[in-house]
Formats: C-alpha cells, sequence, structure tokens
C-alpha cells in the first residue's frame, strides 16, 4: 500500500523502441514526492516484452495500402499494428492492490493519449475513491481534451516535480487544490480552472530520480544497465515543428555539470551501466559546458565507459573537431545530427538555419574519429515539396551518412501544428498524431511519404551493402516469386536491382512471393536520376 502511484500507461503503435521508454521523468516525480513525505510507486506497464496485434483506431485512416502485406524484404516498414505492455486488466489490479489515494497517469505524445485516458478510466474502475491526475505535454498543451474524460479528475500542466508534492499535501489535508501551481480542475458551474504550466526554476535543487522504482533488469541492453539523463531542459532554437523550443513555455535551462554528475555517480552506483541516453534537445549547444560534463564522465567511470547517446539529435554547428574527439573518448560511438532539410526554402518554413556546411564539418570530424552518423530529415510538412525531400536523401546519399527519414506530425503546442489547424491538415483524431499513420496528405502526399520512407532504406541498404565491399547489383529484372525467403541480403540484392532497372519497389511475402508496393513514381525516378549522377557514400 502506498500514498502515490505513478504510471506509465501502455503504447498502441506499429513499432516500439524499448530502450527510449524507461520511465525517467516519473522517477523525478517520485523522488520529489518521497522527499515531501509520501510513499510512492511506480507501475510501468511497459516494462515486459509483452504485446499483442490490435487492430489500429480509425481516426489513423486507411493504412492499409501501406503496411497491409507482409514485407520481409530490408525495404520494409510496418505491418502489425500492436499493443506493447501490460494489459489494462492486469494495470486496473495493480492499481487495486496499491491502495493509493492519489494516482498519477504520464500522457507524453498526444497520439498515445487514448491509452492514458483508459489508464484512467481503469483506475477509477479498481479503485473509486482515488484522485486520478494526468500530467505529461499532452495535458500540458491540450488541458481541455483531457479533461472531457470523466474519469480524470485533474492535470497538472508543466513540471510535475514542481506541482505533484503540493497536490498530495493538499489532498491529503482536504483542503481546496485550485492554489497548486499548475493545476487544472472543473469549476462548481462546470467550466474549468486553468493554471500556466509549472517549470522547475533551479533544476540542480531537485532530487535525483528514484531509479529504484523502475525495473531497473527489464531496461539492461546487452546484460548492462542503461539510464536516461536529462542535463538540461527546453531547447534555445525555435524551430517550427517543435513544441520545446525557445517559444514554448519551458524555455531553455541547463543543470549544473556537478548536479548532472551527481546524478550520474548515484544512479549508477554499484552497477554496470552499459548505455546513456541524454534526452536532451540541444545536448551540445554550450561547448565549455559539454567538454566540463565528458571530462567528469570519463572521471566517472573510468576506463568501463558506457555508451553514450544524445538521441534527440545534435546541432550541427556545435560539432567543432574538439568536441567530436571528446565526445569518442567519452563513449560516443554514433553521431545523431539534425540536418532537417539541405533545402533553403525549407529551411525558412522551418524556421532553421541552414547547417549543410557544419553538417559536412562535422561528419569529417567523425569519420576522422571512427564515428558512426545518422542525418535526419523531415518530410511529408505542410507546404514541404516532395522532390525536394528526394534531393535531401540525394544530398545524404554523397555523404558517409545513414539516412534517417522522419515523417512530420503535428506536435500539440509547436507553430506547425497551429498552422495545420488553421490549413484544416489536422488527422481526424489525435491518433493520427504520429509517424507511422503519414498524418499530413498536402503537398506531400501520404503515398510521397511512404515512398520516401522506403527510399531511405532503399540508399541505407545500398551504404551498407558498400561498407561490406558487396557491389550494388547490376539493373534487372525480379522474378514474382523468389522461394522462401531465408536470407534478409540475397532477397534485398534481387529487389534492389529490379528497383534500379525500372523504379518499383517491391516486397517479399514470407512464401517468397514478390509484391508490388504503392509509390509515387516520379519520386523515385528523380532518386534514380540523382543516383546515377555520383557514387553512394560508404556508412
Amino acid at each position: 500500500m502506498v500514498d502515490i502511484l505513478l504510471i506509465q500507461p501502455p503504447i498502441a503503435d506499429f513499432y516500439l523502441t524499448a530502450k527510449r521508454t524507461i520511465p525517467y521523468g516519473l522517477a523525478c516525480i517520485a523522488a520529489a514526492a518521497s522527499q515531501a513525505g509520501f510513499s510512492v510507486a511506480i507501475l510501468d506497464a511497459m516494462a515486459t516484452g509483452k504485446s499483442r496485434v490490435i487492430t489500429a483506431p480509425e481516426g489513423m485512416g486507411d493504412l492499409a495500402p501501406f503496411y497491409g502485406r507482409p514485407d520481409l524484404s530490408p525495404f520494409a516498414l510496418f505491418h502489425h499494428f500492436r499493443h506493447f505492455g501490460y494489459s489494462l486488466a492486469h494495470i486496473g489490479r495493480q492499481i487495486k492492490a496499491s491502495g493509493a489515494f492519489l494516482v498519477g497517469i504520464g500522457s507524453l505524445f498526444t497520439a498515445y493519449s487514448d491509452m492514458a485516458l483508459a489508464v484512467a478510466r481503469a483506475a477509477k474502475a479498481s479503485l473509486p475513491d482515488c484522485t486520478v491526475v494526468l500530467g505529461g505535454h499532452h495535458p500540458t498543451a491540450l488541458p481541455e481534451a483531457v479533461m472531457a474524460e470523466p474519469a480524470v479528475d485533474l492535470v497538472l500542466r508543466g513540471e510535475g516535480e514542481a506541482s505533484l508534492p503540493r497536490l498530495a499535501r493538499a489532498l491529503r489535508a482536504g483542503s481546496d487544490p485550485a492554489d497548486v501551481p499548475g493545476i487544472v480542475l472543473r469549476n462548481p458551474d462546470g467550466s474549468l480552472h486553468i493554471g500556466d504550466p509549472v517549470v522547475c526554476p533551479d533544476p540542480d535543487r531537485l532530487p535525483v530520480p528514484d531509479y529504484g522504482l523502475i525495473r531497473r533488469r527489464f531496461y539492461r541492453r546487452f546484460g548492462q544497465d542503461s539510464i536516461v539523463v536529462t542535463a538540461g531542459r527546453g531547447c534555445p532554437l525555435a524551430c517550427s515543428y517543435c513544441a520545446t523550443g525557445s517559444g514554448s513555455w519551458m524555455g531553455f535551462r541547463k543543470r549544473s555539470v556537478a548536479a548532472v554528475l551527481r546524478e550520474m555517480r548515484f544512479v549508477s552506483a554499484g552497477r554496470r551501466v552499459g548505455f546513456v541516453d541524454f534526452e536532451d534537445e540541444n545536448l551540445t549547444m554550450d561547448r565549455g559546458w559539454f567538454l566540463e560534463l565528458m571530462a567528469g564522465v570519463r572521471d566517472l567511470f573510468g576506463d568501463r565507459l558506457p555508451e553514450l547517446r544524445a538521441m534527440n539529435g545534435l546541432f550541427p554547428p556545435t560539432l567543432s573537431e574538439a568536441v567530436v574527439r571528446c565526445m569518442r573518448l567519452s563513449g560516443f560511438k554514433t553521431l545523431n545530427l539534425s540536418l532537417g532539410s539541405a533545402h533553403a526554402g525549407q529551411l525558412k518554413r522551418f524556421n532553421r538555419p541552414d547547417v549543410r556546411e557544419a553538417f559536412d564539418r562535422a561528419l569529417d570530424h567523425a569519420q576522422a574519429e571512427g564515428l558512426a552518423a545518422v542525418g535526419y530529415i523531415i518530410v511529408g510538412a505542410p507546404d514541404q515539396d516532395p522532390l525536394t525531400s528526394v534531393d535531401d536523401l540525394l544530398f545524404l546519399a554523397r555523404r558517409r551518412v545513414l539516412a534517417g527519414v522522419s515523417v512530420f506530425y503535428p506536435a500539440p503546442g509547436s507553430l506547425d501544428y497551429r498552422r495545420c489547424q488553421d490549413l484544416g491538415l489536422l488527422p481526424a483524431s489525435f491518433a493520427g498524431m504520429r509517424a507511422t499513420a503519414l498524418p499530413i496528405d498536402q503537398r506531400t502526399s501520404r503515398t510521397d511519404s511512404a515512398t520516401l520512407l522506403r527510399l531511405g532504406r532503399i540508399l541505407n541498404f545500398m551504404k551498407h551493402l558498400t561498407a561490406a565491399g558487396v557491389p550494388i547489383p547490376q539493373p534487372g529484372p525480379v522474378d514474382h516469386v523468389l522461394g522462401a525467403c531465408r536470407d534478409r541480403r540475397q532477397a534485398g540484392l534481387k529487389l534492389l536491382a529490379a528497383f534500379l532497372w525500372d523504379g518499383g519497389i517491391r516486397g517479399i511475402e514470407p512464401d517468397g512471393t514478390v509484391y508490388d508496393h504503392r509509390i509515387s513514381t516520379h519520386l523515385c525516378r528523380r532518386f534514380l536520376e540523382g543516383l546515377n549522377a555520383g557514387p553512394i557514400g560508404r556508412t
């Protein structure tokens, strides 16, 4: 029995990146609540390998033309829509057993908000007298939508470390929670009281996240622990597609190097840590600060350095030769580079600086240090020309970098979300606001977006072949049946030869049947013309 139960809901989607589901935010909030004198538990519904195939929500649109048939080729996208995590029935039993008077549910992404609301309903059904509160980016950006669910009693907007302990004290004392910062509640007349998002003005003063409440064994990689760190909050840039930039309520606040290292030392004490994911939006913006942090990481782990990653992307102009060398010495093996686009007009729409020269310098530094690199572009945004997205792929094709193709989705709180709203481009439901739903069907059509994703797969397959010393196959037709698909690379070589022959992108079913994917032929034609203009860069 505990006072407060914090829940990470399950997820429903076509795929899951498990190493990015560590409930770091809940561990931060739990530590703050514990410091305030409350007993806390975390129910992590993602800390299980369980998944099952379910039907995709109607609000995602008809995706069968893109994902309907299984594809065992290297150019595959998705197929089955799945529920990842524990069942709602199991979650309900755990909530009841907790006896918590306050149940806090994290709702980070709008596309997954339906699952958070389902957990809220399960909480009220299992523990009717508990208070159910939702927090996270989605309730912060769209509190009215969340409060439309009767099972939700309250919303906390902003950073929960600053507000949840105060809410718990108010509920325990039987006092009015209206004075809790960031609170959203129903007034007696049915209207909503909506507080402004609350921020922690000095993140250095927050307690260390309570990793003791996380099922750390589940998140191990290769027998070693994984940890998440946020060395700062927000971002100083103002990209149009992002909801956490300089124009957001979050602002940009770096933690001191000492505070970050104190946290890392505490959560790694007595454990073999093999992977550290910095979930910052812009980790390397302050070079001096970053170099000091990396020196501290080397001192902390000594000759047993974990792999370090910054999976939200790195801003190329910050990556000097000295910085990249320091990253390699500190445990980085891969640079996730944020390009956005190589097209000046699109960069202006994204409100992003042109980083092409800095991108190339960063790749040169990465090559000198023996680091891998992935360059990320965005496709399918409002008014984005799909032909310029092909040119972005060709820009990456010439360079020693893998292509990371990110399909745009409207993030509530961003400038582009409001733009989509004004243009009538928002999907029919929140479930459609995810990249896998190919959400925007405008200048770049859904078929265009799917084609660009597959072209990215083809490009990376060619880069892997080149790096392995395997010749790119000569163009030629492919049989309609290849036989049982046992060797994915061999099947990919045959399908690649066919693509180079006629520009068609094909899939292969488990029995070896070859079929045509729905594609935009003019994009494939543009891509092939570009490939013929020069060699493919190695990975």
